[in-house]
């Protein structure tokens, strides 16, 4: 199914739902986590183009069906990107699609930026979206002046395409960085590692990325090139203690942190595991014999585990960790989102009943696992 217009798309959810049909919907191929869905395609790749776009109020708003890289580069004509940073899931999923701005709200793809700019949510501002029984819905604004309401925005950005199939998205966006630079660890722990990041980010020096994998800490710098080499100075003779760092200038290896190209194409479940930055290295050590890289100053931590491995009865700490890439018998038997406390899942369910009162968008995506966490 290739709709072609948000009425057409309406008209194509109705249509399922009246004969009790599932619908598996798709964005660019590049993002999907979730387990194998029983359900007829539903493509939005007849939904796309940018509908609007004001640099001087900072505003762009695009049909969901648009590439990402599509937005970038209008954005980089201007001197403006999307301020948080969103990840290219093609490397660690081995997919070869287009990653699409329906998928990228819809997964709340939010990069290695995320600890200064906040997450893409934070960077959506207005949605338009088909809900379950056909209902074209319109939430927030499409440019930042008449922004009222964003419930629905925040709501939808990382439902995974369960309470509704986005048509429209309107983004606030941001000036882009004239220099970046990094400074550059070697031979970290993991605990060094986090109180390095830690401290980085409690200095004045706005730092954009706190990261570490394979015993190198990464720390980036953002801005005008006479601040961004003064703040890197500066930023290495606070953290003296940690080490000598040494400055990479440009862009360095930031896509590969935001993509975990480390683990692509490797065997065993790949997580995501979100905690809080202080908890961070203590998960990633207990989760030993995994492969792990630490985000968002510890905040994020990937692991590439073995499949049997009960990754979220190694935490130990509040967090959640979602299976982004395994086998279906793996998805089976962990389920790939974090089991919800009680209350939680009962609003959770409560918001699908309403919004998707038949079950047929994406059913079978949140599944519970087949086996439950000690």
């Amino acid at each position: 199914m290739l709709p072609e217009s948000e009425a057409e798309l309406a008209e194509m959810v109705r249509a399922a739902g009246a004969a009790g049909k599932g619908l598996a919907i798709r964005g660019g191929g590049t993002r999907g986590i979730g387990r194998a869905i029983e359900g007829t395609p539903l493509s939005l790749g007849g939904l796309a183009g940018i509908t609007l776009y004001e640099p001087g109020a900072l505003t762009l708003v695009a049909r969901a069906g648009t590439p990402v890289e599509e937005i970038e580069a209008v954005l980089a004509a201007e001197g403006q990107r999307l301020p948080f940073e969103p990840w290219d899931g093609r490397a660690m999923a081995g997919a070869n699609g287009v990653p699409t701005v329906g998928g990228l709200a819809a997964t709340n793809a939010s990069g290695p930026r995320r600890i200064e700019v906040g997450a893409a949510r934070d960077s959506m501002i207005g949605v338009r979206f088909v809900d379950g029984t056909g209902a074209v819905v319109r939430n927030g604004g499409r440019v930042m002046k008449n922004v009222t309401g964003l419930d629905l925005v925040k709501l939808l950005a990382g439902s995974h395409g369960t309470l509704g199939i986005l048509t429209e998205v309107a983004f606030k966006v941001l000036p882009a960085s004239m220099e970046t630079a990094s400074l550059v660890f070697d031979g970290h722990d993991l605990e060094t590692a986090g109180h390095a990041m830690r401290a980085a980010l409690a200095t004045p020096y706005g730092v954009s990325g706190a990261a570490h994998g394979g015993g190198r800490t990464w720390l980036r710098i953002e801005g005008f090139p006479a601040s961004v080499a003064h703040r890197t100075k500066a930023l290495g003779s606070a953290l003296a203690r940690f080490g000598s760092g040494r400055v990479e200038p440009g862009p360095g290896d930031w896509a590969a942190i935001r993509d975990v190209t480390a683990f692509a194409g490797r065997q065993g479940a790949l997580w995501r595991i979100s905690v809080r930055p202080s908890d961070g290295p203590g998960v990633a050590a207990r989760l030993a014999p995994a492969e792990v890289m630490l985000d968002w100053a510890g905040g994020l931590v990937w692991a590439l585990a073995p499949e049997t491995m009960d990754v979220r009865a190694a935490l130990g700490v509040p967090g959640h960790a979602t299976l982004m890439r395994a086998s279906e018998a793996a998805k089976t038997a962990w389920g790939v989102f974090h089991p919800e406390p009680g209350p939680v899942a009962a609003l959770s369910a409560g918001l699908r009943a309403r919004f998707d009162p038949q079950g047929i968008l994406n059913p079978g995506l949140m599944a519970a696992p087949a086996k439950v966490a000690a």
